[in-house]
């Protein structure tokens, strides 16, 4: 019979023997994926965040979030505090485990030299109570080895079957396409090239790689994934998209006191078969789904699908230099902010606001304060022209996000014309 410290003892030999196979790729750990923005120096964790190891990477389509974490950014053990590791993974997920989730682990780049120590795993699995696990919806790990499925067997006992189902294997990362939105991801470069190379040495030479079909024209009726001008031009000059006219007066009626509104997910095909509804210009009727949480993930799909986000790419900047204004003048800095916007953007803008800082009203039933629907609506109000969005670039776009629903009357009571808004 295998014991606990044969598996050990196995697990190590095994990720010895993946090293010495890999040895002709070894690199420098690196610093963290190359397209995020390093975090401010005066983050609680900033010895462990500014590696990179973790990354809060938006929602997937159904409105769950994304949380990556990479072991390629692992430093060498004697270079990280592992406790702190363990304490920032613990601070990074207590501003999301409220809300459905979902966990992106990549593998490659584990190496003897900066591996946790295996009473470090067992640990971590003990802290993290059933707050973390009820909500997480999937865990991907991407790159298995058999050093992956060795340690999964000394885990197993502690493991109850429900949370050992939500265990996905990922082989290659295209076949993460299968199961969220691969272009939200930020995948480091090295994981990139470990795949190009695991591919290549397929049988027969490289797969063939995973295309997108070229774009079809969008349906006269369409109102996912096209521009607020598409939408406006093809009904009628409405100055609210229906998606967001029609979510937003559901949720008035029958969602301002529910609980954890927006935070939690829907069933996936549920909300495509929703979405296919308005794309086709068909009426849709919530009632009908017994389920408040769908015009909720509705709205956020709307938002996240927009081609350029509802603040526009043009402010990006400015929010992310928020952090470097004084707190005392943050508003007046947001009200400049959102009056530097294009006539459209302004006036949906201001009417999710509306509605937003309505919910927030509410916070003492719903738990929804301010501050939780800008951890929630923020990534879905702005993200940058390329790449993924960062966690540490997350965390202005947050501040803002709580300031326009916090402030609303203050941000958008009035509006100077256009031409006197300085950009």
């Amino acid at each position: 019979m295998t014991t606990t410290s044969d598996l050990e003892q196995l697990a190590e030999i095994e990720l010895q023997r993946e090293e010495e196979e890999d040895e002709e790729d070894q690199r420098c750990v690196s610093d963290g994926p190359s397209s995020t923005l390093s975090p401010d120096s005066s983050h609680p964790y900033y010895d462990v965040a500014r590696h990179g190891i973790i990354q809060v990477s938006g929602d997937d389509n159904y409105g769950r979030k994304l949380i990556i974490f990479s072991s390629c950014c692992l430093p060498p053990s004697h270079q990280l505090n592992h406790r702190r590791l363990l304490e920032y993974l613990k601070f990074t997920l207590d501003q999301y485990v409220e809300m459905d989730y979902i966990l992106v682990y990549f593998h490659y780049g584990l190496r003897s030299s900066n591996k946790p120590s295996l009473k470090w795993l067992r640990e971590a699995y003990g802290e993290f109570d059933r707050k973390y696990k009820k909500n997480l919806k999937a865990l991907y790990v991407v790159h298995p080895t058999n050093f992956i499925r060795i340690v999964w067997n000394i885990f197993k006992p502690l493991i109850s079957h429900k949370f050992g189902k939500k265990l996905t294997y990922v082989n290659y990362l295209a076949e993460l396409r299968e199961h969220l939105n691969y272009e939200q991801l930020i995948v480091p470069p090295d994981v990139l090239r470990h795949d190009e190379k695991l591919r290549a040495a397929l049988k027969g030479g490289p797969p063939p790689s995973v295309k997108t079909p070229p774009p079809r024209p969008p349906l006269p009726t369409q109102q996912f994934g096209v521009s607020l001008q598409y939408i406006r031009e093809k009904n009628r000059e409405a100055e609210i998209p229906p998606v967001v006219a029609q979510t937003v007066a559901y949720l008035k009626e029958k969602g301002l006191r529910t609980e954890g509104i927006f935070r939690r997910s829907a069933r996936v095909q549920l909300i495509k078969d929703v979405q296919k509804l308005y794309n086709l210009g068909k009426p849709v009727n919530f009632d009908k789904y017994g389920d408040v949480h769908v015009p909720a993930v509705i709205l956020k799909t709307f938002l996240r699908e927009l081609p350029e986000p509802l603040l526009t790419f043009r402010v990006y900047n400015q929010v992310q230099d928020i952090l470097d204004v004084e707190s005392s003048l943050r508003v007046s800095r947001c009200k400049q902010i959102v009056e530097s916007l294009p006539e459209h953007h302004f006036i949906v803008t201001k009417f999710l606001l509306s509605f937003l800082h309505m919910v927030s009203q509410e916070s003492i039933v719903n738990k929804m304060s301010a501050s939780n629907l800008a951890c929630v609506f923020g990534v879905n109000l702005l993200w940058p022209r390329h790449g993924s969005i960062s966690l540490s670039a997350l965390t202005p776009v947050n501040i803002v996000t709580e300031i326009l629903i916090e402030h609303f009357h203050t941000v958008f009571g009035s509006r100077c014309p256009p031409a006197q808004v300085a950009p």
